[in-house]
């Protein structure tokens, strides 16, 4: 394999050089003990292969989402400074008059700055890339484009989602996985349904992203929440894949805020976790601040967001297939729609309000967990103290119960 494999190790130690005093190679600590005799040898090994692929990760792993205009580079960089995994969001158009592949370079750059890690141009950066499929451009792009930018600057993994039904049945999205592949990368792909997740091991990819209809932002239209997802997908994949049981991981995505639901995501059968609506409140996010207000005002995130395609409709970004939709917080717009404001009506309102600077009627894309977010804080801080919780939330459990 490429440079990638030969040069992380030298990521690995020096990332390990600057950790606050947590050692990600050094002893087990009480509560892997105690875990350990709840697992199955196999269920450990699985879990110690998430940290292989990803030698930065410190268990219970916390992924960053790759949202678009928020999942900077930097934002990335902390999380993965702190034991996590952080990504960054490359977009979904990449036409030959798009930004997306310079900006993309720009955050990969300072992702690697922030990671101490200029000097070491052939290190792999201990970050992910998503990439949104669903537009023409990203296969027709990826070989002469997109691919190159990935191998010069060696991100960890790739996040693929929003697939157009006819690019899974063509096998565009196969091709692409195992371009991925034969360049060392790893491949993540978000899912919403059991249907799907099976689609994603047959094409090939490594780590299932479980997303319960609880997420914020973009998602499948008809699914369900990480209760009952994350359990059928393990199980369909020890029932239907036994030989991949073993290659494939399984982290769960939608409504997890913080440490209990970390938690409670692994209690699932989940092998980590995503957080996505918590790191918008990040420092280090590119949340303006009157967004960041407006999330961390809202409560009772099953009554104050809705899942619809309206919000895709008011803002003009009809680019997705119907098998997707979206959860944002309930603002005027929306408002106006359920009281049966013709859509018309209601967009140009909107771009009224948008041309005037008035941020009233703002889609904000949000997760149920938006009533949990409680104050900002910079990235790390959040991965250290959610990883945390869910380990004495664990530990909790275990001595409560057992």
């Amino acid at each position: 394999m490429h440079h990638l494999k030969r040069t992380l190790a030298e990521s690995t130690s020096k990332l390990a050089s600057k950790s606050t005093g947590e050692n990600i190679r050094g002893g087990i600590s009480t509560v892997k003990e105690k875990l350990s005799k709840m697992s199955s040898p196999k269920d450990t090994e699985i879990r110690r292969k998430l940290n292989a692929w990803f030698p930065n990760t410190l268990n219970p792993v916390i992924f960053s989402a790759p949202m678009a205009g928020y999942s900077n580079g930097l934002l990335a960089a902390e999380v993965s400074k702190a034991g996590g995994f952080g990504t960054i969001q490359a977009g979904y158009n990449f036409t030959p008059t798009s930004p997306s592949l310079s900006n993309l370079t720009k955050e990969l750059v300072s992702a690697r700055q922030a990671l101490d890690l200029s000097e070491y141009p052939l290190t792999p950066l201990p970050i992910g890339v998503g990439f949104v499929i669903c537009h023409a451009s990203f296969f027709s792009s990826f070989e002469k484009g997109i691919l190159p930018v990935l191998q010069e600057h060696s991100p960890q993994a790739i996040w693929l989602f929003g697939a157009d039904p006819q690019f899974i049945a063509d096998g565009s999205v196969r091709g692409v996985i195992e371009r991925m592949h034969d360049s060392g990368f790893m491949v993540m792909y978000q899912v919403g349904t059991v249907a799907s997740a099976r689609q994603a091991v047959m094409d090939g990819a490594d780590i299932i992203v479980a997303q319960g209809v609880d997420a914020g932002g973009h998602q499948f239209a008809a699914g369900a929440g990480v209760v009952s997802l994350v359990p059928e997908v393990v199980e369909m994949l020890e029932r239907e894949f036994p030989a991949r049981k073993e290659e494939v991981v399984v982290v769960a995505a939608g409504g997890i805020s913080d440490g209990r639901g970390v938690a409670g995501a692994l209690a699932l059968g989940a092998e980590a976790a995503v957080m996505g609506t918590r790191f918008l409140v990040a420092k280090e996010a590119s949340t303006p601040e009157f967004r960041r207000k407006l999330l961390l005002e809202t409560s009772d995130g099953g009554a104050s967001t809705v899942k619809t395609t309206f919000h895709d409709d008011i803002q003009g970004t009809t680019n997705w297939p119907k098998l997707y939709d979206g959860r944002a917080i309930r603002g005027s717009s929306y408002e106006d729609h359920a009281k049966g404001l013709p859509l018309e009506e209601n967009v140009k309102l909107f771009n009224e309000a948008k041309e005037a600077g008035d941020n009233s009627r703002v889609v904000m894309w949000s997760g149920t967990g938006v009533g949990l977010l409680r104050k900002e804080q910079p990235a790390g801080e959040i991965v250290r103290e959610v990883r945390e919780v869910a380990k004495q939330r664990i530990m909790f459990l275990q001595q409560t119960f057992l």
